[in-house]
């Protein structure tokens, strides 16, 4: 196992060409077939170690789509290193555990797709504070307290 800081450089310099555009107007893309354009965080290339590449030609997007997986690698080996095996184990079984449960409140955080409070404190970013967990798409719904969601739960 390596104790890497920073991910590898796997950027390709070539793109391949991918057909978006319209069939009744080749060469103009087709954003309600194909979306708003290859995002630099999504593309359909992988490179030999199993993640995938951007869809961009920047050698720092491929660093950076891999940064959060190198970090938990590097968390992992560590602790592995100085306390054996069973720690990261242990804490792969617990953050398994948080993301399979059954009942998620809304008030913590809970709901479809979307990471808890739990998991993230197991993962060590509870001090953090990302675009994901301002804006959740759930704006517009009124908040639900969490007696509400559990007798809605329970059926009382």
């Amino acid at each position: 196992m390596s104790m890497r800081i920073v991910p590898p450089a796997t950027y390709s310099s070539t793109l391949q060409p991918t057909n978006t555009s319209a069939p009744s107007a080749p060469g103009v893309h087709d954003t309600l077939r194909h979306g708003v354009g290859p995002s630099a965080l999504s593309s359909s290339s992988t490179c030999p170690s199993g993640q995938e590449t951007p869809a961009s030609r920047h050698p720092l997007e491929s660093r950076l789509k891999a940064w959060e997986s190198t970090q938990e690698a590097l968390r992992m080996e560590s602790l592995r290193r100085t306390f054996g095996i069973a720690e990261p184990i242990r804490r792969g079984m617990e953050l398994k555990i948080a993301r399979d449960g059954e009942w998620k409140p809304l008030a913590l955080g809970g709901g479809a797709g979307v990471k808890s409070v739990h998991e993230d404190i197991l993962r060590g970013r509870e001090a953090m504070l990302d675009w994901e967990d301002v804006f959740t798409g759930e704006e517009q719904r009124a908040a639900v307290s969490v007696h509400e969601e559990m007798e809605r739960k329970l059926k009382i």
